[in-house]
C-alpha cells in the first residue's frame, strides 16, 4: 500500500509569516488573496503572495490561498479573475465556500471546501467530493469517531484544525455580527460577538450571571490526539491564526512539526508533505504563545470547563499564587521562573482580567509596574515571556534538504553535478586547465571539505564524490565559487518547479443531501443558485446577508451553556435554571433555545 501522506497546514498573514511557517516546518500555508478571504485583516498583495508561492515550491512544499467567503453578484467576475490568477501564480489550490466557484470557467486548479461549509456529516462530504473537490476540512466539532465514519464512506482528502481559536458557531452558520453591526463573518468581518460579556437572565428577569464572556471559548490544542486524528483518516494538520504574530507561527509549527516527525518516524504507513528536515533551535511550547488557555473541544468526548468566563484574553500560563504584599512588590509560590519584562495577568475582585509588565525579580519577589489589584491568594498568570520571545528571535532553526555533489576532473575539464532529495539536479562545467596537486591528498581533503559547506543556503551536503584522474590544485576561493553557482541553480530549479495540475472540474447534477436550503445555505448569488438548482434542491432562501430573516438562528453551537452551568437537562440532580434564557449586552437582547436531541444550542434575537 502507497504510504499516504500527512501535511502540517501553517496560517500565513503575509509573506514574513509565511516564509516562517515553511523554515519552521510547515508542509504548507494558507494565505489569503487580496480580495474575498474570511480574515478580512489578512489580506495580501498579489505580489507578496507570488513571491511566498516561489520561495514555498523550494522546499516542496504547498500554498493555498484563501476565497472563502460568500460573492455578491457584482462581484463574481472580479472574484473568478482572483481564482485565475491563483492558478497563474501556482497557488496549489483555493479554499473556497461559495459554489459560485464550480460554475465559473476556471484553469485545472484544485479546490478545498472550507470549514466554512459546514462540514459535519458523511453525507455532506461525500457530495462535496463527488461534485469535484479535493479536499474538504471538517468542522471543529467532530469527534475521532465523527471523523472515522466521514473517512469510512468517502476517499476525498480530509483536513481538521488542530490549534488555535475556536469559533463558538459551527463555521458558516453564524450570523450574529452582522445581525448586530452589518459586519458578516461569512464575509470575513466578523465583529466577534462571541468574544463580549453578557448578562446571563432567567425567565423572570433574574440575573444569574453578570457581565461574564459566556460564549468566548478557550483554544484548541490537539497536540495529544496527532496520531489518533491520523489513524481516523486526517491528512492535514491545520493551525490557526492568520491574525496572530510571527512568534506564534514559529513556535506552534515547529511544536506540531515534532509531533509529526514523531510519527512518521515510528509508522511507515505515512509519509511527510515537502522536503527538508527542521533543525529547531529551541523547545516549542503551546503556553508560551498567545492562548485563552486550551481546550481539546469534542474530539475525545464532551468536554467541561470550554469557556474562560472571566476574559476572551490572553491569560496564559499559570504561574502560581500570592503569597504575601507589600508596597512595591509582591511574593509568589511560583511554579516557573519569572523574568525582567515578563508579562502577568490576573482576574480582579470585580472578574476582569488585569495586566501588567515586571520591572524587577528578586528571589520570590517580584516588583511589577503596579500594584493595583494584587492582593494575598490571588493566582498569577505570564501571558508574555520575555526570555522565551528573545530567544525566538535570534534562534538559529534551519530547514535543510539533503543533496550530494559528484566532483570530476579530467583532461582540463571539471564537472560538477548536484542531486537532491527530490531528484532535482543541477550541473556545473568549467573548462579550465589547473595546476596538478604537489600534494594530492591534502587537495582532496580541502575539496571534500569546501563542497561539503552549504553557505548558509537550504542544503545539507550529506555526500561528496571526487574522482580525478589527475588531482588539480583549485583554491579555495575558486572552489567556493563553483559550489555557489552549482547550488543557486539547483535552488532554482526547486523555485521554479511547478506542481501537476489538478483535474478540471466537470458539472454534474449529483444529488445534493437536501431538497430545501434555507437563509443558512449562504446563497448570494446566481451562480451559487444554478449550482444548487443543477443538484436538485428545489428550494432556495436568500442567505441571511440579503435576507435579515427575523427570528432567524444567530448562531448555532455545539457548546451548550447549560452544560458549561452544571445544568443540563439530561444529568440527574442538575442545577435548576428558569427557562427561558437569555444573554442581555449594551441593549441587546438573545433568546437561547436548547435543542437536546441534536446537543445543540441556539441563540436567536430576541
Amino acid at each position: 500500500m502507497k504510504p499516504r501522506t500527512l501535511e502540517l497546514l501553517s496560517p500565513a498573514k503575509n509573506l514574513e509569516q509565511g516564509i516562517a511557517a515553511i523554515g519552521y516546518g510547515a508542509d504548507a500555508v494558507y494565505v489569503g488573496a487580496p480580495r474575498f478571504g474570511a480574515r478580512e485583516a489578512a489580506s495580501n498583495s498579489f505580489e507578496d503572495v507570488e513571491q511566498l508561492i516561489r520561495y514555498a515550491h523550494r522546499y516542496r512544499a504547498k500554498v493555498f490561498v484563501v476565497v472563502n467567503t460568500i460573492v455578491y453578484e457584482h462581484e463574481l467576475e472580479e472574484a473568478e479573475r482572483v481564482a485565475r490568477w491563483a492558478y497563474n501564480a501556482g497557488a496549489d489550490a483555493l479554499i473556497v465556500q461559495d459554489m459560485a466557484f464550480l460554475e465559473m470557467d476556471l484553469p485545472p486548479i484544485a479546490l478545498h471546501a472550507s470549514t466554512q461549509t459546514h462540514n459535519i456529516s458523511p453525507e455532506k462530504v461525500k457530495f462535496l467530493q463527488d461534485v469535484g473537490f479535493e479536499r474538504v476540512i471538517l468542522a471543529r466539532e467532530l469527534s475521532l469517531q465523527q471523523i472515522a465514519d466521514i473517512r469510512k464512506h468517502t476517499n476525498v482528502e480530509l483536513e481538521a484544525f488542530v490549534h488555535g481559536a475556536l469559533c463558538v458557531s459551527y463555521s458558516g452558520q453564524c450570523y450574529m455580527s452582522e445581525a448586530i453591526t452589518g459586519r458578516s463573518a461569512n464575509r470575513g468581518a466578523c465583529a466577534q460577538p462571541c468574544r463580549s460579556a453578557y448578562d446571563l437572565v432567567d425567565g423572570t428577569g433574574n440575573i444569574i450571571l453578570k457581565n461574564k464572556h459566556l460564549l468566548s471559548l478557550k483554544d484548541f490544542n490537539l497536540s495529544r490526539s496527532i496520531r489518533q486524528l491520523a489513524d481516523a483518516g486526517i491528512c492535514s494538520f491545520k493551525i490557526e491564526g492568520r491574525l496572530k504574530n510571527v512568534d506564534y507561527v514559529k513556535n506552534i509549527t515547529a511544536l506540531y512539526r515534532k509531533e509529526l516527525d514523531a510519527i512518521l518516524e515510528e509508522r511507515s504507513e505515512y509519509r511527510r508533505a515537502s522536503s527538508g528536515k527542521v533543525f529547531l533551535g529551541f523547545t516549542p511550547d503551546a503556553q508560551k504563545s498567545f492562548n485563552r488557555g486550551f481546550t481539546a473541544y469534542f474530539t475525545q468526548k464532551r468536554e467541561d470547563s470550554l469557556t474562560g468566563f472571566n476574559t476572551a484574553k490572553a491569560t496564559g500560563a499559570l504561574v502560581g499564587t500570592v503569597t504575601n504584599v507589600r508596597k512595591l512588590c509582591f511574593e509568589i509560590d511560583a511554579k516557573m521562573p519569572l523574568s525582567n519584562g515578563d508579562g502577568i495577568c490576573f482576574i480582579s475582585k470585580g472578574g476582569g482580567l488585569v495586566g501588567t509588565n515586571i520591572n524587577k525579580v528578586d528571589g520570590r519577589s517580584v516588583f511589577p509596574n503596579r500594584m493595583d489589584g494584587i492582593t494575598k491568594g490571588v493566582q498569577i498568570f505570564r501571558n508574555y515571556d520575555h526570555r522565551f520571545a528573545k530567544m525566538l528571535e535570534g534562534c538559529s532553526t534551519e530547514r535543510l534538504v539533503d543533496i550530494s555533489i559528484n566532483f570530476t576532473y579530467t583532461a582540463g575539464r571539471l564537472t560538477m553535478m548536484a542531486l537532491d532529495a527530490d531528484g532535482f539536479t543541477s550541473k556545473l562545467v568549467v573548462d579550465e586547465l589547473f595546476e596538478i596537486a604537489q600534494k594530492p591528498e591534502r587537495a582532496l581533503q580541502n575539496i571534500d571539505q569546501q563542497l561539503r559547506k552549504s553557505g548558509g543556503g537550504m542544503f545539507e551536503v550529506v555526500r561528496v564524490g571526487v574522482d580525478c584522474q589527475e588531482v588539480p590544485f583549485i583554491p579555495i576561493s575558486t572552489l567556493n565559487g563553483y559550489r555557489r553557482m552549482l547550488l543557486e541553480s539547483l535552488e532554482a530549479k526547486r523555485e521554479a518547479s511547478l506542481p501537476e495540475a489538478a483535474s478540471s472540474i466537470t458539472p454534474n447534477s449529483i444529488p445534493y443531501p437536501e431538497q430545501t436550503l434555507d437563509y443558512s445555505g449562504n446563497v448570494v448569488n446566481s451562480l451559487s443558485r444554478k449550482f444548487y438548482e443543477r443538484h436538485g434542491v428545489l428550494q432556495i432562501d436568500e442567505g441571511f446577508e440579503l435576507s435579515h430573516v427575523a427570528g432567524a438562528h444567530l448562531m448555532t453551537t455545539k457548546y451548550c451553556l447549560r452544560y458549561e452551568l452544571g445544568a443540563c437537562l439530561k444529568t440527574a440532580g442538575a442545577t435548576k435554571l428558569k427557562e427561558p434564557l437569555f444573554l442581555e449586552n449594551n441593549g441587546q437582547r438573545f433568546r437561547l433555545q436548547f435543542d437536546c436531541a441534536r446537543c445543540q444550542m441556539v441563540v436567536i434575537r430576541d
